[in-house]
């Protein structure tokens, strides 16, 4: 049996980052289609994830607040 060779992709790790997960890809469309959110994501790394510039949870939090949504947070540093 010949297995097929494996394709290596670069990664590239990053420690203590802010990760907004939504429950489907449609409501991070939603999120990034609003001015004050948007501007304070660093990049899309699924559908459904975005990465919050350093810094930033805070206003990220208060404007997903402000707008209706509950966030849940997970692993803040104390």
């Amino acid at each position: 049996m010949n297995e097929a060779p494996v394709a290596r992709l670069p990664v590239k790790l990053h420690r203590r980052v802010c990760l907004v997960m939504t429950e489907d890809a449609l409501l991070a469309e939603e999120l990034l289609a609003r001015k004050k959110l948007s501007q304070e994501v660093a990049g899309r790394l699924t559908d459904r994830v975005l990465l919050i510039r350093p810094g930033r949870i805070e206003a990220v939090l208060e404007e997903l607040r402000r707008v209706g949504h509950t966030p849940q947070v997970v692993g803040r540093p104390s």
